[in-house]
């Protein structure tokens, strides 16, 4: 089993051609994590005096300084190196799923290459904390994988025309179930389509550290001084909060968007973390990573189907038996808002959900 890692990478570079230190992001970080110059430069590996070099470096491009150090109180940023350090946050939270979907499919491809018996398992599901922490226990357990996270939308159609063995799926737990469920409806074969549950997860109001817009309600975000950023149309994210906004008579369009629509939930809090938007809809691990405040709105099921014919072929057994495992369902459960106690279940449609009784 091969394990192939791809990291987003940026430069910026002045008019006059000035470009920022090699290691200035990552000693900002380290300042913001630790409140000291010497700290940070000792957790990325540099001398103090090279760290301070690369700090008057990169303040000669800006013709502003980014640290200001305090006697006795440590370094903090400046807004310019705030703004720096948020930025790479963004950049990562944009790009990484869809380079950890790359790593996989060349994971795969040498797999494939090298060993002729391997038959990777195809995976399409969206990004989320708990198929990250599947795709991780996978690679550390050598089960051979080929992920590609796409929306439910696209997994479906990828399902169904056989270009992916398991489709990554969510469905609100309570009154929005019905309307959802129709949503995806004529993409489901309830008689052949097995569930296998993941997790319970919750997602809700991702808002800045002490809320101080005082955003309370769904309600709150008609307020035209209230700047919301937004998932993609397509995504099941956006899907759920159009759908909870229809039902409290609330119009999509009555909201004071964003310029951009963030692709991943990471993305979401760190557009709200950086400043740049008062509130987003998203879960709860990328909130509480960044400090932020977060008020759940709607419990959900993360599921994978699959048709019976591939759980019955075997194909799945050690997909299952991870699941099921208890250093799996640990590591799931740390994840803040995430809830394992389904996860590893195989049911029908009909078993797992009541809107599909109908």
């Amino acid at each position: 089993m091969y394990k192939v890692r791809i990291r987003p990478r940026w430069e910026l570079e002045s008019a006059s051609g000035e470009r920022l230190p090699p290691h200035l992001l990552e000693l900002l970080v380290a300042v913001r994590a630790t409140g000291s110059l010497a700290a940070a430069a000792r957790k990325v590996d540099l001398s103090y005096r090279y760290a301070w070099g690369q700090l008057q470096d990169a303040a000669a491009v800006f013709g502003q300084p980014l640290l200001r150090m305090t006697r006795g109180r440590g370094a903090r940023l400046t807004p310019i190196g705030e703004r720096l350090v948020w930025a790479d946050s963004r950049i990562a939270a944009r790009l990484s799923p869809t380079l950890d979907s790359l790593a996989t499919e060349l994971e795969a491809e040498l797999e494939r290459i090298v060993s002729a018996q391997s038959t990777p398992l195809r995976i399409h599901a969206s990004h989320g904390f708990g198929v990250e922490t599947l795709r991780r226990a996978m690679a550390e357990t050598g089960l051979p994988l080929d992920l590609k996270y796409r929306s439910p939308e696209d997994a479906l159609v990828a399902l169904r025309s056989g270009a992916c063995d398991i489709a990554g799926l969510h469905l609100p737990i309570g009154d929005l179930e019905p309307a959802l469920f129709a949503h995806y409806r004529d993409r489901l074969d309830l008689d052949a389509d097995r569930v296998i549950h993941l997790a319970m997860r919750r997602q809700g109001l991702v808002l800045a550290a002490g809320n101080p817009r005082g955003i309370h309600t769904l309600q709150d975000l008609e307020r035209p001084d209230i700047r919301m950023i937004h998932r993609q149309p397509g995504s099941g994210t956006r899907l759920l909060l159009e759908t909870m906004l229809a039902r409290h008579g609330i119009a999509f369009e009555r909201i004071r968007a964003c310029d951009v629509e963030e692709l991943t939930h990471a993305a979401v809090s760190a557009y709200v973390a950086s400043g740049l938007a008062d509130v987003g809809f998203a879960l709860e691990p990328p909130a509480r990573k960044y400090g932020l405040e977060f008020f759940p709105l709607v419990t959900e099921h993360y599921f994978f189907l699959c048709h019976n014919d591939v759980l019955e072929s075997g194909r799945i057994t050690e997909l299952l038996a991870l699941l099921r495992s208890d250093g799996f369902r640990r590591d799931l459960g740390l994840l803040p808002g995430y809830d394992p106690s389904y996860c590893g279940r195989v049911q029908t449609l009909a078993e797992a959900f009541e809107a599909a009784r109908g």
